[in-house]
This record gives C-alpha cells, sequence and structure tokens, in this order.
C-alpha cells in the first residue's frame, strides 16, 4: 500500500491521530468563522511589527507587491473555508506592511545629524507646553541660521527657561537655540526616541537662551492654519484651568482635560505611578467614557423634565448626539493621542448604536477601532499607549461578552446597597482584568508593578468617576461665561483627594516591585496568548493561557548585559557579583543610567568598588574581571600600552589607534560615536557584542552620527 504524505511525515501509526487532530482545528476554526474579522487588526499588527523588525529599510515596492501576492492567494482558497481565513490572515498581515512602509516614507523629513552651536532660530509655535522648571516649545516653518533650507528640520523642539507663557501657538518667535539630532536609544533594545520623532517630524531637539522675541510672520508665511488654531485653543484652556487651580491641583486638572502633563510636579508623578494610578493621568477610554455618559444622561434628564418633548421625541437619540458631538470635542481638546483616539472610535460605535437601535459594546466594535488606528498611524502600535490601551479594553470587552447574562441578573437589583456593592465589585473586577492584562506591557516598557494597585483604585476610580469629571465638564461648558471658578473649587477638592490616596498607597512598604527587562520574545508570547484567550469564544481559547503566563515569567529568564558603556563614551557600567549594576559616576548621563537600571530592576546603582576583588581602578582606567575573563576599561590612552597585552576585551573611551593583541574584542571612541551605547554579555566560551546602531539597522529614522 502506498503511503500517504501524514503517514510519510509522523509514521504509520502516529498519522490517524495527527489526522483527527488536523480535522479538529480545521472544524473549530469554521465554527468560529464570526470571530475570524476580530483578528483583522492582530495580523496587521503582525505585519506592522515585521516592518519595524527588519534590519535593514526594505525596497519601496515590497508593500504592494506582497498585498498583491497575499490577494491571488486568498482569490485560491476562495471557496475552501479553512485555507481561506489562513490566505486572509496574510492578506491582512501585508496590508499591515504595505501600510507601515507607505507612512515611514510619506512622513520623511530633513533630521539632523551633527550638534549644532547655538544658532538664531525663527519659527512658529505648534506647542507650549508649561511645565515645572521651563517651556517645551515645538516650532514648525523653521529657520536656522548657516544651515541650508534643504536641510533644515521640519520641526524642532526646544526648552526654554523664563516667562514663555504668553506665547501661544501660531505666534513667530526668535531664539538663540543649541540644537542636536533626537537621540537614539541609551541602550540596545531600549525606547528609540529617534523613532518616534521622526514620525512626529522632528529632526531636532535642545534648548534656548533667553530672550525669547515674539517676531512677525516672514513673508509668504502669513495667515494660521486649523491646527496652530486649535492649539492656541488648548493653550488658553490650559491657562484658565491652571489659574483657577494653583499649583499641582491645577497641573492635574489641565492634564484631565486637555492632556498637557508637563506642569504636574515629579513627586506628585511618582506617587501615582507607585500607587498604580498614572493612568488616571494619561486621557483614555475612562476619560472618554465619562465625558460621553455625563452628557448623555445629563441632556437626556433636562430633555425629560420636559413632558411634551419627552413624550414625542426621541430624546434618548438627541442625547446620544449631544454626548457624541461632546466626546468629539474633548478629543481635540485632549491632543487627539492615541488612547483618546481608540476610546472616541469605541465611543462613537456606542452611540451610533443607541441612534441605530442597535448594541454598540462589542468585540468587534474594539477591532475596527483598533483598523482604524493602525491605518492612520501604524507606528503606534509599537508604543506603551496603544498596546496597554487595547489591550485593557479587549480584556475588558471579553469578560463582558463572556457574563453578559449574569451581569444583567447582578444589575436588575433594586436595593441602594446592593447597587453600590455591585459598582465597588465592578471597579475591582475592571482593576483586575485591565491590570492582568496590561502586565506584559507595564513589565517590558517600565520594568515594575505597583503591587497595591487595587487598593488604590478602589478609592481613586469613584472619586475620579463620580466628583472630579462630572465638574471637569461643567467648569468646560461654563468656561466661556467665565464662571469656571464654581465648578473647579469642587473639582479641585476630589483632584486632592486622589493626590492624598496615591501618596499614601505608594508610601507603604514593597508598594512598587522592580523587574529586569522582559525579552522581545517574551511579550509577544504573551500579547499572542492574551488575545487567542480573548477573541476566541470556545474552549479552544483557554489554550491563550499557557504563553501568557510563560511570557509573564519570561524577566526571571532574560539575558543582561555585564557592561555597558554610553554612546559619548563618558559612563560605564559594570556587574556586580550579586547580579546588580555599578556605575563609574553617578553625575555622568543621569538619563541614560537611569534607564540603564530601571532595564535591570534597580532602583540605585551598586557601589563601584574601585579596590575590589573584581573591579580595580586608577587615574587611566580600571580593569573588570567576570566569568574568567578579564575587560579594560580605558580612560585614557595611556593604560592602552599595558592592557592591549593582558585585556580579553578592551572598550576605550579613547580612539584605539594600535593593534591589541591581547584582545577578542575592541571597541573604541570611534565605535561608540559610530553606534552609540554598546552592551557586552559575557557568556560561557563566548563574548557577544550589541549595539544601538546594530539594533536599530539601517532603517530611515536611524540616522548615524555624521550621515546616513
Amino acid at each position: 500500500m502506498t503511503e500517504t504524505p501524514m503517514e510519510r511525515a509522523f509514521g504509520a501509526g502516529a498519522a490517524a491521530p495527527a489526522a483527527e487532530t488536523a480535522r479538529r482545528v480545521a472544524a473549530t476554526m469554521v465554527a468560529e468563522r464570526e470571530r475570524w474579522p476580530l483578528w483583522i487588526p492582530v495580523c496587521m499588527g503582525g505585519g506592522i511589527a515585521l516592518y519595524f523588525a527588519l534590519p535593514a529599510e526594505p525596497a519601496a515596492w515590497l508593500g504592494g507587491f506582497a498585498v498583491a501576492v497575499a490577494l491571488a492567494v486568498a482569490a485560491g482558497f476562495r471557496r475552501r473555508p479553512a485555507w481561506l481565513a489562513v490566505s486572509l490572515a496574510l492578506l491582512a498581515a501585508s496590508s499591515g506592511f504595505a501600510v507601515a512602509q507607505l507612512r515611514a516614507h510619506s512622513v520623511a523629513a530633513p533630521v539632523l545629524t551633527t550638534k549644532l552651536r547655538p544658532a538664531v532660530v525663527i519659527g512658529r509655535v505648534v506647542a507650549n507646553e508649561v511645565r515645572v522648571n521651563d517651556h517645551r516649545l515645538v516650532l514648525d516653518r523653521v529657520r536656522i541660521e548657516g544651515l541650508d533650507a534643504d536641510a533644515t528640520p521640519k520641526r524642532v523642539r526646544v526648552s526654554v527657561r523664563g516667562q514663555t507663557g504668553s506665547v501661544v501657538p501660531g505666534q513667530w518667535v526668535r531664539l538663540r537655540a543649541a540644537l542636536s539630532p533626537p537621540p537614539g536609544p541609551a541602550a540596545p533594545g531600549a525606547f528609540d526616541f529617534a523613532r518616534r520623532a521622526y514620525f512626529e517630524g522632528l529632526g531636532a531637539v535642545g534648548f534656548a537662551f533667553p530672550p525669547l522675541h515674539v517676531v512677525a510672520p516672514p513673508d509668504g508665511e502669513a495667515g494660521t492654519d486649523w491646527a496652530a488654531a486649535l492649539g492656541r485653543f488648548r493653550h488658553a484652556v490650559t491657562a484658565r484651568l491652571r489659574a483657577g487651580l494653583e499649583g499641582q491641583t491645577g497641573a492635574v486638572a489641565a492634564a484631565l482635560l486637555t492632556g498637557e502633563r508637563g506642569a504636574i510636579p515629579k513627586p506628585v508623578l511618582a506617587a501615582m505611578r507607585d500607587a498604580g494610578l498614572a493612568h488616571l493621568l494619561a486621557i483614555s477610554g475612562l476619560h472618554v467614557g465619562l465625558v460621553a455618559a455625563t452628557l448623555f444622561f445629563a441632556v437626556r434628564a433636562l430633555l425629560a423634565l420636559c413632558e411634551s418633548v419627552a413624550l414625542r421625541y426621541p430624546i434618548k437619540k438627541w442625547a446620544a448626539c449631544a454626548a457624541l458631538a461632546g466626546t468629539a470635542f474633548y478629543l481635540l481638546l485632549s491632543g487627539a493621542t492615541i488612547p483618546t483616539q481608540r476610546a472616541f472610535l469605541m465611543g462613537a460605535l456606542v452611540l451610533g448604536g443607541i441612534l441605530l437601535d442597535r448594541t454598540g459594546v462589542s468585540m468587534r466594535s474594539v477591532a475596527w477601532a483598533a483598523t482604524v488606528v493602525l491605518l492612520l498611524h501604524p507606528e503606534s502600535l509599537l508604543g506603551p499607549s496603544f498596546q496597554m490601551s487595547f489591550a485593557a479594553v479587549i480584556a475588558l470587552v471579553a469578560f463582558y461578552e463572556a457574563w453578559r447574562d449574569r451581569r444583567a441578573s447582578w444589575s436588575a437589583l433594586d436595593a441602594a446597597p446592593r447597587r453600590v456593592l455591585l459598582y465597588l465589585v465592578g471597579v475591582a473586577l475592571m482593576t483586575l482584568i485591565a491590570s492582568s492584562a496590561t502586565a506584559p506591557f507595564v513589565l517590558y516598557h517600565f520594568n515594575r508593578v505597583a503591587a497595591y494597585g487595587l487598593a488604590a483604585n478602589m478609592l481613586a476610580v469613584p472619586i475620579t468617576a463620580l466628583w472630579i469629571m462630572p465638574w471637569g465638564i461643567a467648569a468646560l461648558i461654563v468656561m466661556p461665561f467665565g464662571l469656571e471658578a464654581f465648578a473647579l473649587a469642587p473639582m479641585g477638592w476630589g483632584i486632592d483627594a486622589v493626590i492624598a490616596v496615591a501618596s499614601t498607597v505608594s508610601a507603604w512598604p514593597g508598594a512598587v516591585r522592580l523587574f529586569p527587562v522582559m525579552p522581545m520574545a517574551g511579550l509577544a508570547l504573551a500579547a499572542a496568548g492574551g488575545l487567542w484567550l480573548c477573541l476566541w469564544r470556545r474552549r479552544w481559547r483557554w489554550l491563550g493561557v499557557l504563553p501568557f503566563v510563560a511570557g509573564l515569567l519570561s524577566p526571571a529568564f532574560g539575558d543582561t548585559p555585564d557592561v555597558l558603556v554610553d554612546g559619548d563614551a563618558k559612563l560605564f557600567a559594570v556587574r556586580t557579583a550579586d547580579g546588580a549594576l555599578a556605575l563609574s559616576s553617578r553625575r555622568t548621563n543621569r538619563f541614560g543610567a537611569g534607564i540603564w537600571l530601571r532595564r535591570n530592576g534597580q532602583a540605585a546603582p551598586a557601589e563601584w568598588s574601585e579596590n575590589s576583588d573584581w573591579l580595580r581602578c586608577d587615574a587611566t582606567g580600571c580593569v573588570y574581571r567576570a566569568g574568567g575573563r578579564v575587560v579594560a576599561l580605558v580612560r585614557d590612552g595611556r593604560a592602552l600600552a599595558d592592557d592591549c597585552r593582558v585585556a580579553d576585551i578592551v572598550v576605550s573611551m579613547v580612539p584605539v589607534r594600535r593593534r591589541c593583541p591581547s584582545a577578542q574584542v575592541t571597541i573604541d571612541r570611534f565605535d561608540l560615536w559610530r553606534n552609540g551605547a554598546h552592551a557586552l554579555y559575557l557568556d560561557a566560551g563566548r563574548v557577544r557584542v550589541e549595539s544601538v546602531g546594530d539594533v536599530r539597522g539601517a532603517r530611515l529614522w536611524a540616522v548615524r552620527r555624521g550621515g546616513n
């Protein structure tokens, strides 16, 4: 008898079980056909992630070619449902790849490649963010002294000390500023600010020297577009809020209503973060939902007071229209961030469902919202805002779908105490579900977990939902009449209460737990497992629990570097015997050092012991011993004569112009200048070296020093 392909692959004895398993998987896939559309944004996200993960920029035609091939494959399998699902997934993934590639090329703009000495800069103010110690201006239509127009960035961002609060978006300013390219990652694999700046059109960042002068627009540059007008409006509202509520209370009020968080004092930000309440300061689904609900029920209640109107007209739909208009206004006022866009799209679908007499809360509405956001801003997939926002809402909607009937029976309870208990249980469940869903992304991006987040949210969320936001909406409504003070005062009481909760909870012992960096593979496992668990409805969904848990545990098995050196050749870090990082200086490059420590799960650096068994230093450098290897950390070229004869690895802050016979690896000032920060892993039997330049690859946003 001729062997079948299944028998040849698995053996005769295993062919039947394997075939039965394949048949069941195919049958289950077909039975879940109504859930297939939910995977469209997931597959799109996979294609987008593939584009950004490539080590080199792909050919411009590749995305369109992949879409064409996927369309042909889908057409060929249109009569075979299980294979059609696979081919449609490939089509969505190739579409995501093509959209990301198109977006990357469409936003291309000049970026500085080297630092500029202080020069005169003239530009139009796009944004003026008030911060604790300075103002941060974003300028467009820029002219820079001594720089050709073709090499001038489209936008620049500068920090200005002094009184610049009177400068409003739309005005033209002249200032003297020191500019540099947007900085790359502080360590291989760390957050890439330069990539985000590329997609925002920022080609330079820096600081300005006072004074700053408001000037007339250059010839041909007069007039204000809608973006500048909106920026001026947001700036004016923020100023009114901070004038009505002073200090940290006003800064938090501005964050809740206009999204301007720069003026919040660092201790308040730290307390909110450590208490697990940072999500209250980032405008997202909670805030947009509260705005929509407050406007909907308030308008409906007011219309119901008039009996003739309530009986003759669809006041519920009128209230939905008012809530939709109000949330659209709030979207623009808050700066239209990614979480706000997602929340607005979700809210619009819910309110649209009321207008069409249909249910708007469903996983399909989440999928369409994600698809729209990815089509408009595919780069947002890489940021914590998109990931955490959609992770939380997907998990909550999945729970809502699973417990819809039981929830309806609980909601029917009439007793007021039971309704209060139901609300508190709901807050606790929402916090647990959202915290669990976002945990992998919190670990990956922030390396920390707030241990008492549930307790803090049980107190702070009801205050925010039932007191702060309704008064905030009232303040915005009466602000045109100059009456906002009557609403801001009670709003401030609620904000002070939330800050008090954050300060108290964050001070509890063990409030924050730090973890080493999560591997990218761990994040991918957790995300895939969570999506599998939430998007399917049949029992096979529970297969997603295993990869989700494995992803959460992956930081314990991650690989952390033994030696780090920054791209400016000013700072070293080495691993001590107990696994902590010690820094060669606590004053140099504090920002980069903080990222190194956070990614190692540390709150503070270990002691740099210059006369220990593992580290010895003198005026010209240090010798570090770990894993049976000798690493020379050179500060002065005079040390190279000896180090090049005895060290296995030479890391030099000065150029190495001689051959180092003993060194397996040599990294000098030129390598650091070209490729940024380096990380060394002293694995058994070999030395692994990673640099920022190697990890980023040759991409559009990865501008190397001295050229592309």
